[in-house]
């Protein structure tokens, strides 16, 4: 069966979380970092169930501090990770490789700051010709219509604005999937 070209398909996604560090979360408004990390830890959760290769980034950790901990005790045993002092995650040395190498064309990016690196990690990774997915609900910037403008601005540029119940459901594809039953008992 032939489906949209815009849905996920677990096969071809790459999840990408962008510079989650605790000292960058802390000067985020409370409830949008609080919401980033908890649908950011289930789609990292469902990428370990569907073998859905995580890249991370960390935005110069020598001063910004490491991922936060709830994100990195759930990252599957095969994630990479890459320091970064450029904004966009494409200036890391070795990130463009890495997402070729998966040989996934759609690629999810959560993290932190939406008008800031991931921002313009969507626009290079567009692009660079791959199918760019922002999960809204995973994201934050530290004013809210920074957050706004830039999923405007990504939408205009041909990112796919979602959410991560969105994601999540489209990498299962149906409710008779082994692993149904546990994720969707995330989303509770």
């Amino acid at each position: 069966m032939k489906t949209h070209p815009d849905l996920l398909c677990a096969e071809n996604s790459l999840l990408v979380v962008i510079d989650i560090q605790t000292k960058l979360s802390a000067v985020m408004p409370e409830a949008a970092a609080a919401s980033m990390l908890t649908n950011t830890g289930i789609l990292v959760d469902a990428a370990g169930c569907l073998n859905i290769p995580v890249i991370l980034t960390e935005q110069y950790p020598q001063g910004l501090g490491a991922t936060d901990t709830a994100i990195v005790q759930k990252l599957p045993g095969t994630f990479q990770i890459f320091d970064k002092t450029g904004f966009s995650c494409c200036a890391a040395e070795g990130f463009n490789e890495a997402v070729e190498i998966s040989r996934r064309k759609q690629i999810i990016l959560v993290g932190q700051e939406a008008h800031v690196c991931v921002l313009q990690t969507a626009l290079e990774l567009i692009f660079m010709g791959y199918q760019v997915h922002i999960v809204e609900d995973a994201l934050c910037s530290r004013k809210t219509e920074h957050k706004f403008y830039a999923l405007q601005r990504l939408q205009q540029q041909g990112a796919t604005i979602t959410n991560h119940e969105s994601v999540l459901f489209e990498w299962l594809k149906n409710a008779a999937h082994p692993e149904f039953k546990r994720i969707s008992g995330w989303l509770r």
